[in-house]
């Protein structure tokens, strides 16, 4: 079983009725270390375009570009599907991509969730903006602005996530967190996950502490018919 950096562009943001258009991944090596020491060209990659039977949204064409035109001769986006050998799936907000895939059953490393926890003093962790932290970091701004040119589209995006992973495992191995298998980045990615700071409701901003939220809320958002469960596992490790 191997990990994947995954990504995809698609007809929208719905993925009860939106569909997969430009489907990318890179196969990555075993072991972190052994990624970490090797280039992205080196490892075998994917991109293919499907057709949709179902409109392109504004907003999302606004973002990747792709037209209907682009499309034609296409196989279906129904025609979809992942490797058969895939047990880690990457990327910055790799729950997106996972859903239009009908992969959220996989192990998920999320890139942003690893931003966000590594460098929380930072006024945005989008993958661009991480791109351009790097690219201040070693004094090549250029270069971080020509690696996106490209952005959201799915191959030049696994790409940069592959640059950005790569300096984030090594970020995190200096700040002494265990990276030497997936399945211990993976763990950081569930811990990183976690909330520690509510981020909507009427206690958008507070901290999830007794003494800053109300239980009673805790209670209301537990007997929700949709919950997320890594705010219900910050809710608990704060003994509500």
């Amino acid at each position: 079983m191997k990990p994947y950096i995954f990504d995809t562009e698609t007809t929208g943001t719905d993925d009860s009725k939106d569909q997969i258009i430009e489907a990318a991944w890179i196969e990555l090596p075993s072991k972190p270390h052994a990624f970490c020491s090797a280039h992205p060209s080196s490892m075998p990659s994917y991109c293919e375009r499907f057709r949709p039977s179902v409109p392109i949204c504004l907003g999302a064409q606004a973002v990747h570009h792709i037209i209907a035109d682009d499309l034609k001769g296409c196989r279906p986006s129904d025609q979809f599907a992942l490797p058969a050998d895939v047990d880690f799936l990457i990327g910055h907000n790799i729950d997106f991509d996972a859903r239009f895939a009908d992969a959220m059953h996989l192990r998920r490393i999320c890139t942003l969730a690893i931003s966000r926890f590594l460098f929380p003093e930072k006024d945005s962790h989008t993958q661009s903006a991480m791109i351009y932290m790097i690219g201040r970091r070693h004094s090549r701004e250029a270069e971080a602005r020509d690696a996106l040119k490209g952005a959201h589209a799915a191959l030049d995006d696994v790409r940069n996530c592959a640059g950005l992973l790569a300096f984030l495992l090594s970020e995190a191995m200096d700040q002494g967190h265990a990276c030497d298998t997936w399945e211990e980045v993976h763990a950081l990615s569930e811990t990183a996950r976690i909330p520690t700071i509510m981020g909507f409701g009427k206690h958008k901003g507070l901290p999830i502490a007794r003494g800053q939220l109300d239980p009673g809320y805790v209670r209301w958002y537990r007997g929700q018919a949709e919950t997320d469960q890594y705010y219900l596992e910050a809710f608990k490790r704060a003994g509500f």
